[in-house]
């Protein structure tokens, strides 16, 4: 009886510094937009790893590996000149989608830290559906961040960037689709 007394008091007295422990937690944000063109001709757009012209701000995107999973990479750099490094983990072009990570960004440009990222091309008859995913943590995960690296700054950058995005591959592709 004594041995049980013991240890609730053992699990009372290390609750409290387990939960102070946690930190920051897994942000997510999805967005996604309907485009008036077949998913295959969206998926040409958007489909290369290496091509991200349709994203505003990307000024070059180089690196090699092509589409290759776990081996390709990429260099975004950007028309203010700031550089963002990414590695793709998942391609499959049978389902029109493919994942990725942040290797290294500056906090300034999108204030995140381990960073993924999934883009996929859904049909809807002769439209599409693009999602884009995301899972990050704040730009600093430790206690009390600062306002601009804070869980609010880090959800409204990553959804920012993924409307901007999305609305600008929509114009980009309806625009194509207008002229055919």
């Amino acid at each position: 009886m004594k041995v049980l007394r013991f240890a609730a008091i053992l699990v009372g007295l290390a609750a409290p510094s387990v939960a102070f422990a946690h930190g920051a937690s897994r942000l997510k944000q999805v967005e996604a937009v309907e485009i008036n063109a077949p998913a295959a001709k969206v998926w040409q757009v958007i489909g290369n790893f290496h091509d991200m012209s349709w994203l505003p701000g990307v000024a070059t995107t180089t690196g090699p590996g092509g589409n290759k999973p776990d081996v390709a990479k990429r260099e975004i750099t950007l028309k203010s000149g700031a550089k963002i490094e990414e590695s793709l983990y998942k391609y499959d072009a049978q389902e029109m989608s493919y994942s990725y990570f942040i290797d290294k960004v500056d906090l300034k440009v999108l204030p995140v830290t381990n960073y993924s990222s999934t883009l996929v091309v859904l049909p809807e008859g002769g439209k599409s559906k693009v999602e884009w995913r995301g899972a990050f943590f704040r730009g600093d995960p430790l206690f009390d961040p600062p306002p601009a690296l804070n869980d609010d700054a880090a959800t409204k950058a990553v959804k920012v960037l993924y409307r901007s995005g999305l609305d600008a591959l929509k114009k980009k592709v309806e625009a194509a689709e207008a002229t055919n």
